[in-house]
């Protein structure tokens, strides 16, 4: 199925690089789009992990730092998954259709994230599996999204994580600058979906959806910064990723003692750095009045910004960020220019 999907966007003008589409031709301006059009996205670079069985609830409440139990049918979420440190090695959104829960997450993590957490089903009666090539996922984000999408549904996820099951399509209200949203379903029904779409939307690469979820303050967990931060670092109980009155799950000590009892001393925030040369991520951040042994950062996601330059997510040491400039490779390289995340921070890490 995935074959009949690529050469459907190829034959809609996609330009691949390796699995994934670069752009529809002209990467700059879609990037240049993305603030205030109307775009749709392929998202084959994400995967899908399905978990069902009669335990599968109890399993993941045990696994993950959210409340599995506030998932259905119409509420998806931000989650991650934990080392004993209390570490993510992975985050994800949530989400769950008939009796299974769906993991979407970057591809690249879907082995490693089921090897894991296979290691711990034991007696559980739960079953796992890579269902990436299972359904076909596209976003759609833009000022016109809720009309065009109401239009050709008949109705649409009202508030975000809201979810809406459409016979086989399920659709996700994502945070974003305009609505934004993602959709998935079986080839013929996303095909027909996509055609309609991009009458008025312009389709666009990628990195044009990784640049909406930075503006959005969403971390994503990638292969470079597997079991880097902990969950506070990256914002997670900003964006309602972490539950601290859920009980036990793996890593859960240590990320309840850094809220109750811990002083936080890096947290993520949004910037633009103007160089030519691409950053990539957990490239480290330096700063001329940082007294850490430890570093004074890492960047967490990265993307081409629609003006030049390069827009990131990156996990910095609040004393630096407030006493001093940030730099990228070194305290002589391109200076970070910090941007207004669309949340607010805690007050008491202030």
């Amino acid at each position: 199925m995935k074959q009949d999907w690529t050469d459907f966007l190829k034959n809609n003008g996609a330009e691949y690089n390796d699995s994934y589409v670069e752009s529809f031709g002209n990467p700059t301006r879609e990037l240049k789009l993305a603030s205030n059009g109307d775009v749709i996205v392929d998202l084959s670079h994400t995967g899908l992990i399905s978990i069902r069985g009669e335990d599968a609830e109890d399993f993941l409440q045990g696994q993950f730092t959210n409340d599995i139990r506030q998932v259905d049918s119409e509420h998806a979420q931000i989650s991650g998954y934990c080392s004993p440190k209390g570490r993510l090695l992975s985050n994800f959104l949530i989400f769950k259709r008939a009796d299974s829960y769906f993991l979407r997450l970057p591809k690249v993590l879907i082995e490693e994230t089921l090897k894991r957490l296979r290691m711990f089903v034991l007696m559980s009666k739960v079953v796992m599996e890579d269902s990436s090539d299972g359904q076909i996922h596209i976003g759609y984000s833009g000022p016109n999204a809720e009309k065009e999408l109401t239009d050709l549904f008949g109705q649409i996820p009202v508030e975000v994580f809201d979810t809406m099951q459409l016979n086989d399509l399920t659709v996700i209200r994502l945070p974003g600058i305009n609505p934004r949203f993602e959709i998935l379903g079986p080839l013929n029904e996303i095909e027909k979906i996509w055609e309609s779409l991009n009458v008025r939307a312009a389709p666009v690469g990628s990195e044009v959806w990784s640049w909406l979820s930075i503006q959005s303050g969403l971390p994503l967990i990638t292969s470079n910064t597997v079991d880097a931060f902990v969950p506070q670092m990256v914002n997670m109980q900003l964006i309602n990723g972490v539950s601290f009155k859920k009980g036990c799950y793996t890593g859960q000590e240590i990320v309840a003692r850094m809220q109750y009892l811990g002083k936080l001393k890096r947290r993520m925030y949004l910037a633009h750095i103007d160089t030519s040369t691409p950053p990539v991520e957990a490239d480290a951040l330096f700063s001329p009045s940082s007294k850490s042994g430890q570093g004074t950062g890492k960047i967490v996601n990265v993307t081409p910004a629609p003006d030049g330059g390069f827009d990131v997510l990156a996990v910095i040491e609040i004393s630096s960020v407030d006493s001093g400039s940030v730099h990228l490779e070194s305290t002589a390289g391109p200076e970070l220019t910090f941007l207004d995340l669309p949340y607010a921070y805690d007050s008491e890490d202030d």
